[in-house]
């Protein structure tokens, strides 16, 4: 199919006449270079946020389950036992009569590594200790892979 040209005002216009133009090929890699270099830059540091905020999650779930405690402690005079455990919390143990619980809702949250944390009365410095071991699972570490304990 041919156009005819067409006369408007002086000018002769085509129909169908469209003007493309694309981008270049040093245009597009340049661009793709500045998002390349954006992304070096950018993305290490939102990573290293999201790793530390997993840590702060972690200390603040502990917060709240040792305020539980402490509730659990008003009502029934004492802590949970180890065997017992966080569980105490949300379901009666069998020899605590003045349980006036469930302490927290649902059931006793997993650290934010999906493993559920450890508890011990007593704990290595006399008092109750509530324990995450960090991303790796294992004691001690660096950074992410640092335990994550309530303070005494």
């Amino acid at each position: 199919m041919t156009s005819t040209p067409t006369s408007y005002a002086g000018h002769v216009v085509r129909a169908n006449a469209r003007v493309q133009r694309g981008f270049t090929l040093i245009e597009l890699l340049v661009v793709l270079a500045i998002l390349t270099l954006l992304a070096g830059l950018v993305g290490p540091r939102v990573l290293n946020q999201l790793g530390g905020a997993k840590s702060k999650t972690t200390g603040v779930q502990i917060s709240d389950l040792d305020k539980s405690l402490e509730l659990f402690k008003l009502d029934v005079g004492r802590y949970p036992t180890t065997e017992e455990g966080l569980d105490a919390l949300a379901k009666r143990p069998g020899n605590a009569a003045s349980w006036s619980g469930p302490y927290i809702k649902g059931n006793v949250p997993q650290d934010p590594w999906g493993r559920p944390y450890r508890y011990a009365n007593p704990g290595p410095n006399g008092g109750i200790e509530i324990l995450s071991l960090g991303a790796d699972g294992a004691p001690g570490g660096d950074g992410e892979n640092a335990d994550v304990r309530n303070t005494p």
